[in-house]
């Protein structure tokens, strides 16, 4: 089982991983939903096509753009479609 964990809260746990460039992807239902808050942020992958962000918010700690997932991804990452990888101090093991 891989589990995501930040400041000791699992936030998402699966064993059906992607791991693409190193990323664990974790499939959106993998994901709690209630540490997910929605942000404008957006970045563009030559080959995957462009990222949308989640700030996680986890014991009135938030962290700012930590999830990202590809909503239409390109036709050569097409096995990230509905899920979610993380960042920036969120542990995936």
């Amino acid at each position: 089982m891989t589990t995501a964990t930040w400041h000791g809260t699992v936030i998402a746990e699966s064993d059906d991983i992607v791991t693409v460039e190193g990323n664990a992807y974790f499939p959106r239902e993998a994901v709690r939903a209630d540490v997910l808050r929605p942000s404008s942020t957006q970045t563009t992958c030559p080959w995957k096509g462009e990222a949308s962000y989640f700030s996680l918010e986890v014991d009135g700690r938030t962290n700012p753009d930590a999830a990202w997932y590809y909503p239409e991804p390109k036709d050569a990452a097409k096995e990230i479609t509905g899920r979610v990888a993380f960042w920036r101090g969120v542990e995936v093991r």
